[in-house]
């Protein structure tokens, strides 16, 4: 690739090589797909306007009845500080090209979608990593962070909930973020796909962006929604120097959403509540056949019970890594998990994704192959 020379993204790349031909996935971070009949149905009304509606250019920034649906999900953010994006990651790639410039320094909460860091990179930037402690939940250190930031350093990435590990920072750790970033004068981005899908709802965190002047939220329809099919996502913030910068930028990228994909996602957020109770229920109930699952398997496999989000990062203590014993695993079962190796985090993990409805066959399926490749 000619210009920014971006490396290869190694988990979309695992995907596209798999995710249509493998029977059997167990490793998604999106929820159960909705179909049109059944989001039409949360709103009957809307058929007709759906019929009759005109197949043009819509706002660049969005509908402005779209932009005020996202803002109420907010406590301080009106919708002319909203920007409506083509999918979340749109919203990642803007970001950063309009934040950034080379020679700057980022941290990035680690293991993380590839895009928080490559995009950096491609930019000329310098990258840190700032993983949480295995060994005692994932938990992320403030005094880890401090020792990061350099005279260089710009900009925090965050995914809160996180992917992959499942893990809710307490609200005392996103306060202390939130001070660090803001003695530094840095941005704070905070990648919040999965809020909405905490296991206990008392424990959901305010958005970045509701917190702190200079911090970016980005949301989208494909992960809490179940609705990837919409490539509708956003990002939010109060500063109005970087939204227009944002929104400029997007003039090279989608100039705009598509009028179908607004329409469908204003009937989405109107019944976000039906639409995030049914995932959570879902995972929530798929949770409790994998821990059952893994407690028959103790030798094998350990993990964090996931606070929130359809994903979790299970670690593997087979004779193998776990790239090869993935790799194995779908060739002869079609079973497909997301070993850590793709998103370069070591050859110890895999990442578990329970938002569909048929993760139970498919840890049934694994718990077979277990059975004639591993017996106890």
């Amino acid at each position: 690739m000619r210009g920014m020379r971006i490396g290869e993204f190694k988990l979309e790349r695992f995907f596209d090589r798999y995710e249509f031909t493998a029977p059997y996935l167990l490793c998604t971070s999106d929820c159960e797909s909705v179909g049109l009949d059944e989001l039409l149905m949360l709103e009957p009304e809307a058929r007709e306007g759906l019929s009759a509606l005109r197949l043009g250019y819509i706002e660049a920034a969005g509908t402005p009845a779209l932009r005020q649906a996202v803002a109420d999900m907010y406590g301080t953010i009106a919708a002319e500080e909203v920007l409506l994006q083509a999918g979340s990651s749109e919203a990642i790639f803007s970001f950063m090209n309009c934040a950034l410039t080379a020679g700057d320094h980022v941290v990035v909460q680690t293991p993380c979608y590839q895009s928080h860091y490559e995009v950096a990179r491609a930019l000329g930037c310098d990258v840190s990593s700032w993983t949480g402690d295995e060994e005692n939940g994932w938990a992320l250190d403030p005094d880890a962070l401090r020792s990061l930031i350099r005279p260089a350093t710009k900009a925090l990435m965050l995914t809160v909930p996180h992917n992959p590990t499942g893990h809710l920072m307490p609200r005392s750790t996103q306060a202390a973020i939130v001070e660090i970033v803001r003695a530094h004068g840095l941005w704070l981005f905070s990648d919040e796909v999965f809020r909405f899908l905490e296991q206990d709802p008392a424990l959901r965190l305010p958005p970045a962006a509701d917190l702190y002047e200079r911090a970016v939220s980005i949301g989208g329809l494909s992960k809490s929604f179940g609705l990837a099919g919409l490539r509708v996502g956003w990002a939010a913030t109060r500063d109005h120097t970087l939204f227009q910068a944002m929104q400029r930028f997007k003039d090279y990228l989608s100039l705009c959403n598509g009028a179908p994909d607004e329409l469908l996602a204003g009937i989405a957020l109107k019944h976000r509540h039906t639409l995030h109770e049914r995932n959570l229920q879902i995972i929530s109930a798929n949770l409790v056949v994998l821990e059952e699952f893994l407690a028959r398997h103790p030798r094998l496999f350990s993990w964090h019970r996931l606070q929130a989000s359809p994903v979790g990062l299970v670690r593997y203590a087979g004779p193998e890594g776990s790239a090869r014993f993935c790799e194995t695993l779908v060739a002869q079962s079609g079973l497909l998990l997301l070993p850590s190796a793709v998103l370069e985090f070591g050859d110890q993990h895999f990442r578990v994704g329970l938002g569909r409805r048929n993760a139970p066959e498919c840890i049934a399926r694994l718990d077979e192959f277990l059975c004639e490749n591993m017996p106890a």
